[in-house]
């Protein structure tokens, strides 16, 4: 799962990356990715991560703030 993968270069509680492993599996599915190595995935990683780092730490607004910039990305 690529956000296990670059979690493991960053410092979160373990909550926190709970929270983050959740998130991402709930966009992927609401994106309709099920291709577990698609490269949107290692995108929703990224985003997801880059927000938690910004200190968001809501879980509808991960959803929403990730969805919305994966969807606006060039792919």
């Amino acid at each position: 799962m690529a956000i296990y993968r670059l979690l493991r270069r960053e410092v979160f509680e373990p909550e926190d990356v709970e929270l983050l492993a959740v998130v991402y599996e709930d966009v992927a599915k609401m994106l309709g990715v099920t291709d577990q190595n698609a490269p949107i995935r290692e995108l929703i990683a990224r985003k997801l991560i880059e927000l938690a780092q910004a200190g968001e730490r809501d879980a509808e607004s991960l959803k929403e703030l990730t969805l919305e910039a994966v969807q606006t990305a060039p792919h």
